[in-house]
């Protein structure tokens, strides 16, 4: 794997740097000697996320929302990550009109404020769901996207999303502001929260096992077990986010993900594995809305001189240990999320 260095990216904004993978970026960019500005509303408490590094960054609490907060802290930055958005599947059925509200004022005002203070690079985070069930797979970035329902409030965060990314092509086009697109797939990795797929696995298989004292257990799962997913460990996003942020070509639209896809039988069958457990599962209808098959086409951004370097099988190994030795904390932050 080459990563560029960060240094040409100057002065750093990230917004949503106490996020999962917000958090990562910015302690890559902080050993990269950035200077770097965190802006978090940090409604979920998740600054612990950047520990020690809360010393060695400048963080300002505050909501992409407001857009005087947002112009304030975009001075004197030379490059802008904008990740700052509401996720979460369960969310979107929630309040989806604040993750409207969040993905498109956010978008609006980090854009206008990069405009006014004259910022050279924007470096945005959009989503695989834009895609929702890709006719390609592996999905090239030239693959249409698409809204199949407008009434399901699923939508929401897809449709924030391409709001987001036409905003990035179109809006400033006029400017001098040079603006990349990265769509992530599936990224997953230590702490990335309880809501999300291969936490949840882990942490069922836990509970139904009683600590492990049982070895064989039934596990529900939603859908098949036949749908597929290609994971990218967190390490590997961020560098491809780095190398887009370097490297990446004005206007231009970079998947961050791996084509290793798995089938989600398999990686529940890997992760009861790993956990030392044999396991059936016990299927359900899947979401409405949900895709069964993804997995990213990473040619254009192996182009740029990426290319990943961790296995499925090895951050699925980092991943098992993080959790089991912080699950009662996520224990707590499962209820908090759910409700």
């Amino acid at each position: 794997m080459q990563v560029e260095s960060t240094k040409a990216l100057g002065n750093v904004l990230v917004t949503g740097g106490t996020g999962f993978i917000g958090s990562y970026l910015v302690k890559r960019l902080v050993e990269g000697g950035n200077r770097v500005r965190v802006l978090d509303n940090c409604v979920r408490r998740d600054v612990r996320r950047l520990g020690s590094y809360l010393d060695r960054i400048e963080y300002v609490e505050g909501d992409v929302v407001d857009s005087d907060r947002v112009l304030r802290v975009v001075e004197g930055i030379d490059t802008l990550f904008h990740l700052a958005f509401i996720n979460g599947t369960e969310n979107f059925y929630r309040f989806p009109e604040k993750v409207l509200g969040v993905g498109v004022k956010g978008a609006l005002n980090t854009l206008d404020a990069a405009l006014r203070c004259d910022v050279k690079r924007y470096i945005v985070t959009s989503s695989s769901e834009v895609y929702q069930q890709p006719t390609r797979v592996p999905t090239p970035e030239d693959e249409r996207i698409v809204i199949p329902d407008i009434k399901n409030p699923r939508f929401s965060y897809s449709g924030a999303k391409i709001i987001t990314e036409l905003l990035a092509l179109h809006y400033p086009a006029k400017s001098k502001l040079e603006t990349v697109i990265c769509r992530p797939h599936n990224v997953y990795g230590p702490d990335m929260g309880a809501a999300h797929v291969i936490p949840q696995m882990i942490l069922r298989m836990k509970d139904l096992s009683r600590d492990f004292s049982i070895r064989e257990i039934e596990l529900p799962i939603q859908g098949t077990g036949e749908e597929t997913r290609a994971f990218c460990y967190i390490h590997d996003a961020v560098g491809e986010l780095i190398q887009c942020a370097v490297k990446g070509k004005n206007r231009e639209i970079y998947h961050i993900g791996t084509e290793e896809e798995i089938a989600i039988r398999e990686l529940a069958a890997r992760l009861a594995q790993l956990l030392g457990i044999r396991i059936s599962l016990k299927r359900s209808e899947g979401p409405l809305g949900g895709t069964t098959r993804r997995c990213p086409s990473i040619a254009k951004i192996r182009d740029l001189g990426f290319e990943p370097e961790w296995s499925l099988t090895d951050g699925l190994k980092e991943t098992v240990a993080w959790y089991l030795r912080a699950e009662f904390k996520l224990q707590d932050e499962r209820r908090e999320t759910t409700g």
